[in-house]
């Protein structure tokens, strides 16, 4: 029986502001004059409809030249620029915050939700639908300056790990598409981030990992107030949703935060199915879209139609239809993770 999926919207719009964190610098190659651009890409029709897309874009004289202010490039982030998998990283720190609180909470031990996030008991978690999360939310994420949910997250990014490969969230980001990122900005095109995570979670660590400046960053975003306290400006944070960036509403972040249509883009699940269609569908100059599809259980996850985050379905069956490339994992990218790159581990999987 195919899982339902766990809604995208609901996730975002009690998870929507998630700020700051600090990493390290990771591996990408020098592009210098004849090295490959991707070199953690396969050989292949993949890696070969990215380059003569890019050819194409840039090559003065070229029937399709796209001059430089128009070379907008938009990404997803869970699933197409980190691991997604096996769920949203802003859920795993409001389970983890849950946890973290229940000493000040000694009643919660017998209350749901929280007895669910304590007892790590996701079945019942999830019965208790989106009345049980957004009721977690307003207790682990609103009442607070933004500077003091920063302080919180960036303390938790620097010991919190993924649960199956045991390291820092933030080193669990794609080789492959930082490669890619890079060489489409070396190629004067405008990178964006385009995400249904909190755009307050990403903007302050997306320059350091991506490359994206946080001015670049388009995401889901609650309500916040502006306070003076004792003479002291803040912004404070409200338990109303402002915007949810997911599905149909990506392509409305994109017109008013942008303000022109991407002529690239780039996603790996049904959430970004509008993204894909709002960016290469409008006709006129030469356009790509792309979806990473997870195939790779050994080095990473594999899934699509069946699962709960991420799902890959219409989408999926769009891509031949709308002329979109398919990456797929196992088939085009020699590494997964810049920790392969690091360690000199090739194809194999980080253990």
């Amino acid at each position: 029986m195919t899982p339902e999926p766990i809604s995208r919207r609901l996730v975002v719009s009690t998870l929507a502001a998630l700020p700051s964190m600090h990493i390290m610098s990771l591996p990408v190659f020098a592009q210098g004059k004849g090295a490959d651009p991707l070199p953690s890409w396969n050989e292949g029709r993949t890696k070969q409809s990215i380059l003569e897309f890019v050819a194409a874009v840039t090559r003065t004289g070229s029937p399709n030249f796209v001059p430089p202010s128009e070379r907008i490039a938009t990404f997803d982030n869970d699933g197409t620029l980190w691991v997604e998998h096996p769920m949203y990283t802003q859920l795993a720190f409001a389970l983890d915050r849950v946890v973290a609180l229940a000493p000040l909470h000694p009643e919660w031990k017998d209350k749901q939700p929280f007895k669910a996030v304590l007892e790590r008991d996701m079945k019942t978690l999830s019965e208790l639908g989106e009345r049980g999360l957004v009721e977690l939310m307003m207790v682990t994420h609103a009442g607070m300056t933004t500077a003091d949910f920063e302080n919180i997250v960036t303390e938790w990014i620097a010991t919190a790990r993924h649960p199956r490969f045991k390291r820092p969230y933030t080193e669990l980001v794609y080789q492959p598409m930082l490669e890619l990122l890079a060489y489409l900005r070396t190629n004067d095109f405008q990178t964006f981030i385009v995400s249904g995570g909190g755009i307050e979670f990403m903007r302050p660590w997306t320059y350091r990992i991506y490359g994206v400046t946080p001015s670049q960053v388009v995401g889901s975003s609650i309500k916040t107030r502006f306070e003076m306290r004792d003479g002291t400006p803040l912004l404070f944070r409200l338990p109303e949703v402002n915007f949810i960036d997911d599905k149909g509403g990506k392509p409305v972040g994109i017109n008013e935060h942008i303000g022109n249509r991407p002529i690239a883009a780039f996603g790996n699940s049904d959430g970004d199915l509008e993204m894909l269609q709002w960016a290469t569908l409008a006709g006129g100059q030469r356009r790509f879209g792309m979806i990473v599809h997870h195939t790779d259980a050994e080095r990473e996850y594999a899934y699509d139609r069946d699962t709960q985050f991420g799902r890959l379905d219409v989408a999926l069956d769009a891509a031949p239809v709308n002329g979109w490339t398919v990456a797929d994992m196992k088939r085009d990218w020699k590494v997964i993770f810049p920790i392969a790159v690091s360690q000199g581990v090739g194809a194999r999987a980080i253990k």
